[in-house]
């Protein structure tokens, strides 16, 4: 396709329709959209001629949505693309991670393979910016993390992306701090980590290394902690302090995050303040085998909250769609989001806190200037995209349709 064309016919949410006060709908009008070197450079009604000599794809009035982006998911650990495999029956991480040491062995000739077919599944289903872990471990090295970025180069030009350099089997219990030093020269763009206190057992020291390896390499920091209750408040705590202490506000995750469902809401807001306040993000893929963080709660406290896939097909998990929009559907469900304006902004979780409506109801999205990476799906609002999980027919990245046709 040429870098500039008109987008006809396309669905666009245009407000809030109410009833004594009360949104029971959405406004929509259908626009042609001029894209024009990856960026949406104007939007006119589809009533106005265009007189123009531009090519012209039509998006028989589909409903455009912003890009979806996965926040959280392995593309280098996956059965995706081979056999199915269902998991053996769990016991606890540590049986997780002795499986690996055989396992990631097997599974490194597809490791590229693999990834890739993983991006093409996200792809399709609308996300065009991937973070993904990569495992740093004793048993492949670096091998995973070469994969991952030759997956990422087939598709260069079609999404964006983003690496964690992820000691799965523990930074310190595994003893690789040089190895991700290694790999966050050669690629990953943020320092991971794996619960502090039950996997490395040191609290202090993991935290300390993974910061200072983030600081030396001018990197993020996402780290997964599962650790529960008031062990997993104080790890939280902790990483505020060094965050704060490093000047790496707003460049720190907490995966998961799953202390924060054991606590009290006292504590669940205090850590909340704490975060907003040095622009801690977390992503989350909203369990439903144990009790959820409280998502709401950290919305409005003003957290940065996203989601992603996490494991898909592996052997952590049978389970997982590669799909986001299933993803903010579930977190609808199990919060009771069943109103038109929730539903609507629940798609910001997925979106990088893209919507296309303010809670006014002025439209904030697309606007010209935008880049132009969108979802074109059948439904008739946002809303219903998310409820109904609608069905996908064309996926755009910088203007380009990457997935689907029209």
């Amino acid at each position: 396709m040429t870098s500039t064309y008109w987008l006809t016919n396309v669905c666009l949410e245009s407000g809030y329709r109410y009833d004594n006060g009360r949104i029971v709908g959405t406004e929509t009008e259908i626009c042609h959209i001029l894209i024009e070197n990856g960026k949406i450079a104007q939007i006119v009604s589809a009533d106005t001629s265009l007189d123009s000599d531009l090519p012209k794809q039509d998006a028989k009035n589909l409903l455009l949505l912003p890009a979806f982006r996965d926040m959280h998911i392995h593309i280098d650990k996956t059965y995706y693309g081979g056999p199915w495999k269902a998991c053996s029956p769990p016991v606890n991480i540590f049986t997780r991670l002795k499986e690996e040491e055989t396992l990631l062995t097997r599974l490194l000739p597809t490791a590229r393979e693999r990834a890739e077919a993983m991006l093409g599944l996200l792809q399709k289903n609308g996300t065009t910016h991937v973070r993904t872990h990569c495992n740093i471990d004793p048993y492949i090295g670096l091998k995973n993390l070469e994969a991952t970025l030759q997956a990422f180069e087939t598709f260069s030009g079609k999404l964006s992306h983003e690496i964690v350099a992820f000691p799965q089997h523990g930074l310190l219990r595994s003893n690789v701090v040089e190895m991700a030093r290694e790999a966050l020269r050669m690629g990953a763009t943020s320092m991971g980590g794996v619960d502090p206190a039950s996997v490395d057992q040191d609290i202090e020291k993991s935290l300390n290394t993974i910061m200072d390896l983030a600081v030396e390499a001018d990197a993020d920091v996402d780290i997964h902690i599962h650790d529960p209750g008031h062990l997993g408040i104080f790890t939280f705590k902790r990483l505020a302090a060094l965050t704060e202490e490093a000047g790496w506000q707003g460049r720190v995750t907490v995966s998961h995050a799953l202390g924060l469902a054991d606590v009290p809401v006292e504590l669940q807001s205090e850590v909340a303040e704490l975060f907003a306040q040095l622009g801690i993000a977390i992503t989350s893929t909203v369990p439903i085998n144990r009790a959820t963080i409280p998502i709401p709660l950290l919305k409005q406290k003003g957290v940065s909250v996203s989601l992603g896939d996490d494991s898909i097909t592996d052997h952590w998990s049978p389970f997982g769609q590669g799909d986001s929009l299933e993803r903010a559907g579930r977190l609808a469900e199990r919060f009771r989001w069943s109103d038109e304006r929730s539903l609507s902004e629940a798609l910001g979780f997925i979106t990088g806190g893209k919507v296309p409506l303010s809670e006014e109801g002025v439209r904030v999205w697309p606007v010209v200037g935008d880049e132009a990476s969108a979802v074109l799906v059948h439904a008739g609002c946002s809303a219903q995209a998310v409820a109904r999980r609608a069905e996908r027919q064309a996926v755009l990245y910088r203007g380009n349709i990457v997935s689907g046709s029209l």
